[in-house]
C-alpha cells in the first residue's frame, strides 16, 4: 500500500508542477530571472517533501506550489509595466568591454574573471579581445559581443584566399596585473623579455595592466587598468 501510495503522489505531483510550470509562462532555461530560478527550486523541494512523506496531505504541497505560481505570475506582470521592478528583479545588463577597452571595475563588480571572459568569448570563435569592440554581459549569464568593423568574419571563399593554415590562440600573458609565466614558457619567452617588450611600448608599471595577450604574430593586446 505504500509504495501504491508513493506512486500516485509522484505521478500527481509531476503533472501538477508541470502544469503550474505551462502556466507560469514559457521561457528557455538560460533566460530565466533569478527569482524564476527560485520559485522552480523551490516547487522542486516541497515535491519532493510530499513525496517523500506520505503522511503529509497533498494539500500541504499543492497550497505552496500555487501561491508561489500566483507570486510569480504577479511580479511577471509587475515587471513588464515597471522597469524600475525589471531590473531589480532581472537585474541589468553590463558592459565588460567598451570601445575595445575592457573594464576591469565592471568586471570585479560582476565578480567576472579575465577567464570567464576568455572562455565566453572562445566559445563564440573569438580568438583575440583585440577583435572586440563591444561585450554585454546580459541577466541570464550570456555575453552579448560585437566584433570591430575590422574584424567582421568574411569567409576565404569571399576573398578567393587559398590559404587554410591555423595560426593559433592568442597566449594570455598578463592577468589582472600579474605575470603568467606558465603562458611566457610556452612561447619560449621570460619575464624580462615580457617586460623589455612592454617598455617599448611606454607601460613600466607591470602593476597598471589588467590583460596582456600576444597573438601568432606577435602582436600584443593591452588593456590598462581603470
Amino acid at each position: 500500500m505504500g509504495v501504491l501510495t508513493a506512486l500516485y503522489r509522484t505521478i500527481f505531483m509531476y503533472f501538477f508542477v508541470l502544469v503550474v510550470l505551462r502556466l507560469m509562462g514559457k521561457r528557455e532555461i538560460g533566460k530565466l530571472s533569478i527569482f524564476d530560478f527560485v520559485v522552480s527550486i523551490m516547487m522542486a523541494e516541497i515535491a519532493v517533501l510530499v513525496i517523500e512523506d506520505t503522511e503529509q496531505s497533498l494539500l500541504k504541497g499543492v497550497v505552496p506550489i500555487l501561491v508561489l505560481m500566483v507570486t510569480q505570475i504577479v511580479l511577471s506582470y509587475l515587471t513588464l509595466k515597471s522597469k524600475r521592478i525589471r531590473d531589480l528583479v532581472d537585474g541589468k545588463p553590463a558592459i565588460l568591454i567598451a570601445n575595445g577597452k575592457i573594464l576591469d571595475k565592471e568586471m570585479a563588480r560582476q565578480r567576472y574573471s579575465i577567464d570567464d571572459l576568455l572562455i565566453q568569448l572562445r566559445e563564440k570563435n573569438i580568438q583575440d579581445i583585440a577583435e572586440v569592440e563591444f561585450a554585454i554581459l546580459e541577466p541570464s549569464g550570456k555575453l552579448s559581443v560585437f566584433q570591430k568593423p575590422s574584424h567582421q568574419p568574411v569567409t576565404k571563399g569571399d576573398l578567393q584566399l587559398k590559404d587554410n593554415r591555423y595560426n593559433g590562440l592568442p597566449v594570455p600573458l598578463v592577468a589582472d596585473g600579474e605575470i603568467l609565466l606558465e603562458n611566457l614558457q610556452k612561447i619560449n619567452k621570460d619575464e624580462a623579455w615580457l617586460k623589455e617588450q612592454l617598455n617599448k611600448k611606454g607601460y613600466t608599471d607591470m602593476k597598471e595592466l589588467y590583460f596582456v595577450s600576444i597573438d601568432h604574430a606577435g602582436h600584443f593586446f593591452i588593456d590598462r587598468k581603470d
